[in-house]
Formats: structure tokens, C-alpha cells, sequence
């Protein structure tokens, strides 16, 4: 069971997402922009954050470039996304992204297994899922 932290401005994708991550008895929290996340951050530590990239107020990455990733380097981040293959993925990863999952190719009954293997990894860095 791990503390994971959802950051996905589609409230019915942010749901479903929570949903899957609860029945896998992970605690979940919600933040709908990386504002709302920073906020729950200044007292939580999850072990992993959900991440989207393009979200209103806050994206992911100001999210990143605001949150230090190296005083926090246990907390894995799993980038959610439709840009595969962007610059802003390979920014994701210079700012301590651990993998990034392609929403298009990412059925809801899959995002266990996934951010499963991202928990148990001891890879720093993991290739697309």
C-alpha cells in the first residue's frame, strides 16, 4: 500500500484513476492543478504523484520546476500524458520524472499494474509504459 497523490484536471479521468488506485488499497489523494497539488504537498509527502502534464493554473512541469524533486528523493513521478515524445516529456525527466505512460495507450485496468512496477522499480528512470 503506498500514499499516492493524483494531479489530473479531468474531474471523471481523476475519479476513475482514484478509484482503480483505492481498490489496489494505495491511499489516495486528488488535486485537480499543480497549485491545488503544491498546497496538499507542503504536508504531505506522497510516494508517488500521478502527474498530468497539461492542466489549467498550474502544469505539470511549473509543478516540478517548483516542487524540489532532490530533497523529496524517495517520491516517485509518473507522468501522465498524451505527448509522447515531446520536449516537454524529456523536460519532465530532467526536472526527476521516473516514467511516463501514454494516456492513449493506457487502459484504467492497466494503471495498477503500472504504477505498481513504477513503486517496486529501483530504477530511477523508467521507459514509456
Amino acid at each position: 500500500m503506498a500514499k499516492i497523490l493524483i494531479v489530473e484536471d479531468d474531474k471523471d479521468l481523476n475519479n476513475a484513476y482514484k478509484i482503480i488506485l483505492q481498490s489496489e488499497k494505495h491511499k489516495v489523494k486528488t488535486a485537480f492543478n499543480g497549485e491545488e497539488a503544491l498546497v496538499l504537498l507542503k504536508n504531505y509527502t506522497p510516494d508517488l504523484i500521478l502527474l498530468d502534464l497539461l492542466m489549467p493554473i498550474l502544469g505539470g512541469l511549473e509543478l516540478l520546476e517548483r516542487y524540489d524533486l532532490k530533497k523529496h528523493s524517495k517520491v516517485r513521478v509518473l507522468i501522465f500524458t498524451n505527448m509522447e515524445n515531446s520536449p516537454e516529456v524529456t523536460k519532465a525527466y530532467n526536472l526527476g520524472a521516473t516514467r511516463c505512460i501514454i494516456k492513449s495507450w493506457t487502459a484504467p485496468q492497466n494503471l495498477s499494474k503500472v504504477v505498481n512496477d513504477t513503486l517496486k522499480s529501483t530504477n530511477t528512470q523508467l521507459k514509456l509504459a
